[in-house]
């Protein structure tokens, strides 16, 4: 089995047909997806901040 050489390759210069349509697929699943957990996150991350006024009777040692 030989590598294939720049010639024998069908899409060298450019993606076109099938292969162009499942790349631009794949993108934008990507983007879809970054999306919906960026939505996600950003929903369900609404926890109350610690608060700064907690005092301690006793510093943890080891």
């Amino acid at each position: 089995m030989s590598e294939p050489t720049l010639e024998s390759i069908d899409d060298y210069n450019t993606l076109s047909g099938e292969k162009k349509k499942v790349v631009w697929a794949v993108v934008i699943a990507g983007l879809i997806m970054a999306v919906v957990y960026a939505v996600v996150v950003s929903f369900y991350n609404n926890e109350e901040p610690t608060s700064i006024d907690k005092s301690y009777k006793q510093v943890p040692t080891r």
